[in-house]
């Protein structure tokens, strides 16, 4: 169900893509099940499921940030091999989304900008009203 505020629009949809992560070069997630979010003015994001994270490489951090359409969200930073590798923040959930998106609870996702995404399958279409 889309959240439209003052024509901002969010949705949050299972989709089919392999969706791989790697950081430094190691892979950190590979999901086939990701859940596809749209929202205007952002580039589409995939969140993933934890099993499809290793969250062994990663620790939670004390950052939380506000998104009006989504809800309060947590960060991780990847630990890696040390402190050349460390990476903060990069990657991020909501365990309790707003229910317009709810299909994300508990999924992670990751900045393309720090982390490598790689996403093969159908191009993710925007749902329509």
């Amino acid at each position: 169900m889309p959240d439209s505020k003052r024509g901002h629009r969010v949705t949050a949809v299972p989709g089919s893509q392999h969706v791989r992560v790697e950081i430094a070069g190691r892979v950190v997630a590979d999901s086939r099940r990701p859940v596809v979010v749209h929202e205007t003015g952002l580039p589409v994001r995939y969140y993933l499921p934890p099993q499809d994270v290793d969250l062994t490489l990663f620790e939670p951090t004390d950052t939380h940030t506000t998104c009006p359409f989504k809800g309060i969200a947590s960060y991780w930073t990847y630990r890696g091999d040390g402190d050349a590798t460390r990476k903060q923040d990069v990657v991020w959930a909501y365990e309790e989304p707003l229910a317009a998106v709810a299909a994300i609870k508990g999924h992670l996702s990751f900045y393309d900008t720090v982390a490598d995404v790689t996403v093969e399958g159908p191009e993710p279409e925007a749902p329509q009203d």
